[in-house]
This record gives structure tokens, C-alpha cells and sequence, in this order.
């Protein structure tokens, strides 16, 4: 393995494997020296072409708990600012001899582009509204280490299902790994032609949230990516929080032993309230911690592992 794109680049040995990994990895996050040779004499470059705090700073302590040397980049502080091409930027800096780009960019596909203009290994940050598949590692394994094994699991993802890169990276991993998937949001907010996606990727749509928690294993809330819309998907905010946000009031249809989950950053009051952000069963702190352990094992999966290219 060279790259890591889409979650669909991955069966479920590799998913499971990386997991396997990452729960090694994590345990560097307690100790006093957080630091292993693994990586050492190895070179990444942080592309980030839209804002991050939490994919950003992982990487970056991944790579540097590893050993590497890690730089980051922005499009601002580029000659892409300039004028340049998105292709002679990223082919100068290949030309430098860097190990791996780890990309974030506006535009869908922009990272599969790149893997085919350089030699090095290309890690997907995020590409618009297409996937995330180091998110949805790492929400995979935070689950998986609360309830264990995920085949059979009910797993719900609340929210703005339309513009989620989240989405499509966690339906396929999770999918893979066995889970059984319902999507709940406002026909609004449901992607176009999601019939026939729910019957090719054997999920479930619904419009009904409180008909649905109490079923789940687990449930989570994605952002409202009110940045991303132009027009009225929903009429207020209020609105909104009523019909779909896990208010206060909705914990208490939770199983028990059911677990909550955001990948951030939160909206507090909109998809999610205050007290379910910070409830016992709330892994969302859990999920920044995993993090980084789980973007360390695709970094040795990609650089230093028996299946990589390097």
C-alpha cells in the first residue's frame, strides 16, 4: 500500500490491521518520552488547503512521535497563491525528495489527481464533499475499543449527510467491517439518487431520529456544514435542533451501553447539545485521541510496514 485515498482502497484485513496497529501506537500517547525511531530519516509534507485544527495538529504529532521530519504547508504560504498550478507546486515539492504529501484540498479528487502527478505516497486529508479516510479510521477503532467487534453493530449517522466527506468514508469502512448503517437527515439533506445508493451499499435511510435511537449501538452526529450551503436546507436553526439534534432530552432514548460520537469540529446547540457532547457515553474526546495513535499506524502502514512501497 502506497496511498491512502478512499476507503474503498481497503478490505477489511487492512482496515483491521491498521486498527491492530494504532492500539500499540496509542499506548505511546502515555508515556513520558512520546517518541519512536520508526520513522526517522523520513520526510512529510502537511498540504493543507482548507483549515483544520484536529487532522492537521494528528498528523503532525504522528509524524514527529515517529521521528519524521513533518512541514507544513498552506495554500496561502504557496506559490499557489501566486498564480502557479496546483500540479507544479505539488511536482516542485516531490522534486525535493519527500517521503509523503498528506493533502486537504476544496476539490473533490484533488489528492488522486496529485497521487498521479508524484513519486511520493499521497495520505487524503480530506477532499471536499468526497471522503475522509483517516477520520473514519479513526472513528471505526474508538468504537471498536468501546464495543468491540463492529460486525452486526447498529450504527446511526445523524445530520448533514449531503455535504459529509465524513459520510462516505465511514459508510465504506464501516460497511466493510460488517456494521449495520442508518442515515438520518431531512430530505434536504439526504444526497441525490440515495435510493439507489442505500441499495447498492445495503443501508437504511430515515427521516425519523427518535424512532431510531433506540436501536443503536451507536450514533453519530455529523456538523452542519452551513459553510458549504447556499439556499434554505432547513428553515432555522431551532428548527433543526428540535427535529434532529441530540438534545438532552433524546439521550435518554439511548441504550445504555450505546455510545456518541462527532468528528468535529461541534456546533453545540444545533446537531448536538451541550450535556450529550459531554455525556459518560460521548466518545468525541476519545475520537481526537485515537487520532493520533490511528494516523501513526497508516503513516507506518505507508512508510516503514511489509506493505509498503518505500
Amino acid at each position: 500500500m502506497k496511498h491512502l485515498l478512499s476507503m474503498a482502497d481497503l478490505d477489511r484485513d487492512q482496515i483491521t490491521e491498521i486498527m491492530d496497529t494504532a492500539v500499540s501506537m496509542h499506548e505511546v500517547q502515555h508515556r513520558e518520552v512520546k517518541k519512536l525511531p520508526t520513522l526517522r530519516g523520513r520526510t512529510i509534507i502537511n498540504f493543507f488547503f482548507e483549515d483544520s485544527t484536529r487532522t492537521r495538529s494528528s498528523f503532525e504529532l504522528a509524524g514527529k512521535w515517529m521521528s519524521a521530519d513533518t512541514i507544513n504547508l498552506t495554500g496561502k504560504g504557496t506559490s499557489v497563491s501566486k498564480g502557479e498550478s496546483l500540479r507544479d507546486t505539488v511536482r516542485t515539492i516531490d522534486a525535493m525528495g519527500v517521503d509523503m504529501m498528506i493533502i486537504r484540498h476544496m476539490a473533490s479528487g484533488a489528492p488522486a489527481q496529485i497521487a498521479q502527478w508524484t513519486d511520493c505516497s499521497i495520505v487524503n486529508a480530506g477532499d471536499g464533499t468526497h471522503e475522509h479516510p483517516s477520520q473514519a479510521l479513526l472513528d471505526a477503532y474508538t468504537m471498536r475499543q468501546r464495543l468491540g467487534d463492529l460486525a452486526g453493530k447498529h450504527i446511526a449517522i445523524v445530520g448533514d449527510l449531503t455535504h459529509s466527506r465524513v459520510l462516505r468514508s465511514n459508510l465504506l469502512c464501516l460497511r466493510t467491517l460488517g456494521a449495520r448503517i442508518t442515515l438520518v437527515a431531512p430530505p434536504t439533506l439526504l444526497p441525490a439518487g440515495i435510493g439507489q445508493w442505500s441499495d447498492a451499499e445495503g443501508f437504511t435511510p430515515a427521516y425519523e431520529l427518535d424512532d431510531v435511537l433506540p436501536t443503536v449501538d451507536a450514533v453519530m452526529m455529523l456538523r452542519v456544514q452551513r459553510e458549504r450551503m447556499s439556499g434554505g436546507f432547513f428553515p432555522t436553526a431551532r428548527e433543526y435542533a428540535v427535529t434532529y439534534g441530540l438534545t438532552t432530552a433524546r439521550l435518554r432514548r439511548l441504550p445504555e451501553h450505546a455510545v456518541i460520537c462527532h468528528p468535529g469540529p461541534m456546533n453545540r446547540g444545533l446537531e448536538i447539545s451541550g450535556d450529550a457532547a459531554d455525556a459518560a457515553q460521548s466518545l468525541v474526546l476519545d475520537q481526537v485521541s485515537a487520532g493520533v495513535a490511528v494516523r501513526m499506524s497508516i503513516l507506518y502502514h505507508l512508510l516503514a510496514g511489509s506493505g509498503s512501497d518505500q
